[in-house]
């Protein structure tokens, strides 16, 4: 795996987090039926907020990022993209065994959605989430907190 961290997200980063997103999901969005290129990037826009973002970097470069946010049950584990590049190196593990660590000490459920068919469902499975419910369109997972 490639030399990487984090850093606290701010506004300026939202277009690059967009743009990605819209990257990332595309496929799944588009075999779902539910791809559209403006929605996939302003419902990003709408809902990043950088007080609960990290920028996950690679070589210094923009390589990712990933949203906790705490609700009044649980922290919600959103907008975890990748850049196609670093994907499949352990990357996301990592990053995603960091937060789910500090979930621990602190006690809290971690809950997510996952698009249908998505293969990060099975990043989210070996990190003990499992499904709570599903949509047509989400599969709804949870992991409890563990001690």
């Amino acid at each position: 795996m490639a030399d990487w961290g984090v850093r606290p997200a701010s506004a300026v980063d939202v277009e690059a987090v967009a743009e990605l997103r819209a990257l990332v999901l595309r496929a799944d969005l588009e075999r779902l039926g539910r791809y559209d290129a403006q929605r996939v990037r302003q419902r990003l826009r709408d809902g990043f907020v950088p007080a609960h973002t990290l920028v996950i970097e690679v070589g210094g470069a923009f390589a990712g990022c990933v949203s906790l946010r705490p609700a009044e049950d649980a922290h919600w584990l959103e907008h975890f993209y990748l850049a196609p590049q670093v994907q499949g190196g352990g990357l996301g593990t990592a990053v995603l065994r960091e937060l789910l660590e500090r979930c621990d000490r602190e006690g809290t459920v971690v809950r997510l959605n996952v698009l249908r068919g998505s293969p990060a469902r099975r990043l989210y499975e070996r990190h003990g989430f499992a499904v709570e419910s599903e949509d047509p369109v989400d599969v709804f997972m949870v992991r409890p907190a563990r001690p």
